[in-house]
């Protein structure tokens, strides 16, 4: 059966005419729904006095994939709906999940942190470069933001009031999803239906604006153990944004995936942060991105951290400050509760 045949449920006559076929028989004669492609929350587990947390929701699936999973941290004194904020992970498009902070970080942190200030936050998977291409990333967190619209009754958010955060990886697909909230042909097809999958402010932590442009990799020899490159195909590039578009150096491709690509007048705000000393993302990166913002006339801020490299090490003394200003931007955009 074809993806078209599934869908399909008329015959051609031996006379050319199309009919109606009947349903292929049912088991006993029972009725068989139709397979679910998401999950309602469930029940919230309470993890502290602060956050209560739906864990391991799928928010959509799709035939060949895994399940593709988010944790939903609500904040548990809201009295009425509240902002949302979408948290995307790094980890090169190839490593990471959504329950891993950079290693600079306190454990969840970003999350907590969101619901002190009275600010729900989903942290969101989405398929890695070798599990599928490039826009798949992208649809995903499309998805995912069309689900948490789905269940906003439910869960106690603002469906008019969502952002998008991530750091490295995550900060260019946190982009990505700021600037095409308009771009149909890029919703993709995956999840909940019907609603609209842009959000309203974005932060980005020390992302990538354009793969035109980045340097190579450079990692030191043994990073990379045998056994964690073991199910990479023989002769596909380790670089990165290579990866992400099928292991290609194509550069339409590296462009069709790259913010700076997307930019256009009535973008939502960014606050771009990144590190001055930064040896795997540069900080021009973050440049050619406020360049872009600027001439389309986008509000945005950058904010440049001293003595900072990537996943801001160095510059761990100023974490907790820029935390609380990411944190506290997404309170002004988004507004309080």
């Amino acid at each position: 059966m074809t993806v078209d045949a599934a869908n399909d449920t008329t015959g051609i006559t031996g006379t050319g005419q199309r009919t109606e076929q009947p349903e292929p028989a049912r088991p006993g004669g029972v009725d068989v729904p139709p397979f679910p492609v998401f999950d309602a929350p469930g029940v919230p587990e309470h993890v502290s006095d602060v956050s209560a947390v739906h864990r391991e929701v799928t928010y959509a699936r799709a035939i060949g994939f895994r399940p593709l999973k988010m944790d939903i941290w609500l904040p548990r004194q809201a009295a009425g709906p509240v902002p949302l904020v979408v948290w995307v992970h790094g980890g090169a498009f190839q490593l990471g999940d959504r329950r891993e902070l950079p290693p600079t970080f306190a454990p969840d942190s970003v999350f907590r942190l969101l619901n002190e200030a009275g600010i729900a936050c989903a942290t969101v998977d989405y398929r890695h470069s070798l599990e599928a291409p490039f826009p798949a990333q992208l649809h995903d967190l499309k998805a995912a933001v069309r689900y948490l619209r789905e269940y906003a009754d439910h869960l106690n958010i603002d469906s008019d009031r969502f952002g998008a955060w991530g750091e490295s990886a995550g900060g260019h697909l946190a982009a990505l999803l700021g600037l095409t909230g308009i771009r149909e042909d890029l919703d993709g097809g995956l999840g909940a239906q019907g609603h609209a999958s842009g959000v309203s402010a974005v932060v980005d932590f020390y992302g990538v604006s354009s793969l035109v442009d980045i340097p190579p990799m450079d990692m030191p020899e043994g990073v990379f153990p045998p056994a964690l490159t073991a199910a990479v195909p023989a002769g596909m590039s380790l670089q990165p944004e290579q990866m992400l578009v099928g292991g290609s150096d194509d550069r339409d491709l590296l462009a069709a995936a790259s913010p700076v690509s997307y930019v256009a007048p009535g973008a939502p705000p960014f606050l771009l942060v990144h590190g001055d000393s930064d040896g795997l993302v540069p900080h021009s990166q973050t440049d050619l991105l406020a360049a872009a913002l600027a001439d389309a006339g986008v509000e945005h801020d950058v904010v440049t951290i001293r003595g900072g490299d990537h996943c801001f090490f160095g510059a761990e003394d100023q974490l907790d400050a820029i935390l609380a200003a990411a944190v506290g931007y997404f309170s002004w955009k988004l507004g309080r509760p």
